[in-house]
């Protein structure tokens, strides 16, 4: 037995915070029948469970990609206002057999390394604050942060749900004598909306640019934009280890 979350997670339908969503809007029915919006036992053994009529059930063999996402494209798996998505960009290759999703998010502005796959209870893992998972990014900022900007990123700045976490934050390109802009190397280890942008302007400073470049031990490398890459058996592994995953 097993919880139903859980199940849905290792079927490749969502994460398990998205199956949870899910199941709290009705879409899924183990035998016929509507769960409660808390979840229930189920096994996969004998239960029929069911996502829009459809009858869902474990993948044996997950897939694992990375995509650099580019400016415009948001980070769902469907949009309601047609705009393009990640799961548009990787075309066949999360649809057939596969309902790929993204782990995290990337805002619309941003551009850089995510992560897709099937994976339900990896996602899970590399999401959730327990295991402080670190996203690195570059980030262009308007005018010169001084040395007290930048102390201030890295002890943590007031927020409005509440102060972060230490950063790492090192300048990678100082200002120039006609360039008032300055390129910044950050790495979080939380995951709040939009949290760096945030950060950066509670210090006084502006976001023109902000791509990531490293998730865990996963790096974007020579990506291009808009383009994906299946990740080799040693980065599943190596992400798996990052999270105490088996």
């Amino acid at each position: 037995m097993e919880r139903l979350n859980r199940y849905l997670a290792r079927s490749g339908v969502a994460s398990r915070r998205g199956a949870d969503e899910l199941i709290a809007s009705g879409s899924v029915l183990v035998n016929g029948k509507r769960p409660p919006e808390s979840g229930l036992m189920v096994d996969p053994a004998s239960d029929v469970v069911t996502v829009d009529g459809k009858q869902v059930k474990p993948v044996t063999r997950h897939r694992y990609i990375a995509l650099n996402k580019p400016l415009g494209v948001v980070t769902t798996a469907r949009d309601e206002g047609g705009r393009t998505s990640v799961i548009d960009l990787i075309g066949d290759e999360g649809r057939h057999g596969h309902r790929l999703f993204p782990v995290g998010r990337l805002d619309i502005d941003s551009t850089g390394l995510l992560l897709l796959t099937d994976d339900g209870d990896l996602a899970f893992r590399l999401t959730h604050p327990r295991f402080q998972l670190a996203k690195e990014y570059l980030v262009l900022v308007a005018g010169s942060p001084s040395s007290t900007d930048l102390e201030r990123l890295r002890s943590g700045v007031e927020l409005d749900d509440g102060k972060t976490q230490p950063a790492e934050v090192e300048v990678v390109t100082p200002a120039g004598s006609s360039d008032r802009r300055v390129e910044l190397r950050v790495v979080i280890r939380e995951g709040r909306q939009r949290q760096v942008r945030r950060m950066v302007h509670a210090v006084g400073h502006r976001v023109h640019a902000l791509t990531r470049v490293g998730f865990g031990p996963l790096k974007l490398g020579r990506l291009k934009p808009g383009t994906w890459r299946v990740l080799v058996p040693a980065e599943v592994e190596a992400l798996m280890r990052a999270v105490k995953a088996e």
